[in-house]
Formats: C-alpha cells, sequence, structure tokens
C-alpha cells in the first residue's frame, strides 16, 4: 500500500471514529429520556424503539472500541494488526439486533393478549424528539457506512431507529383518534419486521470476512481472466482473495508465463500488479511466477527443490 493510501485510510478511521463519538453522545442522552418516557406512557412501540436505541447505544460503544484496537500496530504474533476486530463489532452488533428483535416480539404478545392504555401525547413528543436524534445520527454515519461493516452496523441500527420513530409517531396520532390500543404492539412488531433483513444482510457480509470469502464486489473469476490477459500470462493457479476488514483486501496467485528471462519475469509481475490495482483496487497482492504449467504449488516445486520465486507489493 502506497503512503498516500495509508495515510488517506489512518485520516478516514480517525473522523469515523469523531462521527462515532457524536453519534454515542446524541444516542446515549436521548436513550435516558425515551425510556423514561416509554415507561409513562405505557408504550410498547415506544420501549421497542428504546430497545433498538440500546442497541445503538451498544453497538457504537463496541464500534468505537474496535476503531481504537484496530489501530493498534501488527506484530509477531498478529502480523495483519488488529484490523478483523472491526468485523467482530459488526458481527456482534448484527446478533444483538438479532436478540432484540426476538424479545419485542414476545413482548407484543403479550399485549395483545392484555392491551394497556397509552399516554399518547407523551409517546408522540418522545418519537418526535427521537426522530430528531436519529436523522442527525444518519447524517454522521452515512458516509462512513459505505467504507466500514463496522460503521454500517452503526448505521444500519440508526436507520431502524429512525424508521421506528416514524412508526412511533404515527401509532400514537391513530390511537389518540381511534382508540385502537392494539395498533402499539402491531407497529412494534413492524419495527422489527423492517429491521431482520437489514440486519441479516449485515451479519452476512462480516461472516464472508471472517471465513475470507471473496470480497462483495470482486469476481475471482474476471479476476483470473484479466490476469491471464496480461502478456506473457499462460495460466494461473492458487489464487485466493480475501478481506483482512472493510476496505483492506489482499490477493495472492502463482502465474505461470511462457518465459524464463529474469527481466521478462519482473516485467509479468509488474503488469499484473498495476492492473490489479487500478481495475480491482486491489493494493495488497503477492504474486509468484512458475515457468510450468501445472495445477498445484506441490507439482510445481516438490519436496526436492527449492526455487520460489516472489514477487508481491508490501
Amino acid at each position: 500500500m502506497s503512503k498516500e493510501s495509508h495515510q488517506g485510510h489512518e485520516h478516514a478511521k480517525t473522523s469515523n471514529e469523531n462521527r462515532l463519538w457524536w453519534a454515542f453522545g446524541l444516542t446515549g442522552s436521548y436513550l435516558v429520556v425515551q425510556v423514561i418516557g416509554g415507561l409513562l406512557t405505557h408504550s410498547l412501540a415506544l420501549l421497542s424503539d428504546a430497545a433498538h436505541m440500546l442497541t445503538d447505544v451498544v453497538g457504537i460503544g463496541i464500534a468505537i472500541v474496535a476503531v481504537r484496537i484496530a489501530r493498534r500496530p501488527a506484530d509477531s504474533q498478529r502480523t495483519f494488526g488488529y484490523h478483523r476486530f472491526e468485523i467482530l463489532a459488526a458481527a456482534a452488533n448484527a446478533v444483538i439486533l438479532f436478540l432484540v428483535a426476538i424479545y419485542i416480539f414476545y413482548e407484543a404478545i403479550q399485549r395483545f393478549q392484555q392491551p394497556e392504555a397509552i399516554n399518547t401525547w407523551g409517546m408522540l413528543a418522545v418519537a418526535a424528539v427521537g426522530l430528531i436524534v436519529n436523522v442527525i445520527g444518519l447524517k454522521l454515519l452515512q458516509d462512513g457506512s459505505k467504507s466500514s461493516l463496522n460503521l454500517k452496523g452503526a448505521y444500519l441500527e440508526a436507520l431502524a431507529d429512525a424508521v421506528g420513530s416514524v412508526g412511533v409517531i404515527a401509532g400514537a396520532l391513530i390511537i389518540r383518534f381511534t382508540g385502537w390500543v392494539w395498533v402499539d404492539p402491531v407497529i412494534a412488531v413492524g419495527i422489527g419486521l423492517w429491521v431482520l433483513p437489514r440486519t441479516w444482510t449485515l451479519f452476512k457480509e462480516s461472516l464472508n470476512v471472517l471465513l475470507e470469502g471473496v470480497p462483495q464486489g470482486l469476481n475471482l473469476d474476471e479476476i483470473r481472466q484479466r490476469l491471464l490477459a496480461v502478456e506473457g500470462v499462460i495460466g494461473v493457479h492458487e489464487l485466493h482473495v480475501w478481506s483482512i476488514t472493510s476496505g483492506k483486501n489482499s490477493l495472492t496467485a502463482h502465474l505461470v508465463v511462457d518465459e524464463s528471462d529474469e527481466r521478462f519475469r519482473q516485467a509479468r509481475l509488474d503488469a499484473a500488479r498495476i492492473m490489479l490495482r487500478e481495475r480491482f483496487a486491489l493494493e495488497h497482492t503477492t504474486l509468484q511466477v512458475e515457468y510450468r504449467n501445472c495445477e498445484t504449488a506441490a507439482e510445481c516445486f516438490p519436496s526436492t527443490e527449492a526455487g520460489h520465486e516472489h514477487g508481491g507489493s508490501p
């Protein structure tokens, strides 16, 4: 990775942490107001929104810790550093959201069986303030959510709360003018159902990184064909692409070339690395040149041979 791109990556992380701290302060302050309001108004929809707000506070707190831990430099035990901790935080946020949704569904069933009187004006006022807070939080986290799964988890939680606040406001108005108290648990369930698909997407993306799957937006077959299109490359095997964390992808591959000349070999390596960087934004690549068209490293380099040739960008 170049010095400029490394500096840009670190600047983005610092900016992300600042945004997270602002969002943490806003959501934490409002959470206290929302819990008190939900208890006083007896609104499950409001308490449902408060539960999601709690996951916001916990999730953003985890995200902040993850960003700080990810800054720790690589060492002899963790040669890629601690970047993967951000992905663990994103997965943890997804699990928390799942658990909260299950709890809200349970509470909704209880409310259907035993409806409670609701203070609609108080419910409306608290939800309106919550909507304002959530919109501010969304603005703070929106940019970072496009480049970081960690921030994407916090962003999705804020988005769920914004939708929840709109639902609570609508429910308060409906109950106020119709007296239909059953609308309250219906909205609570609706909030949970709206959140679950997005939570599942976040969990799948996090799991894909943890399992070292091909990063989203990259196609392994296309990368293989592009490498084969490099002049002089007649074969590609041992091709692996994975993510260390969001926006930090790596690639390794063995390239079979049709010349054994040292200068020719280096030219092929340079051409392949430039293509990978410009076409697929792959900065961290390790390429190995071979002169025999074999399927595996063991075939090319049996134990009696020791001729590995490497060429990679740090």
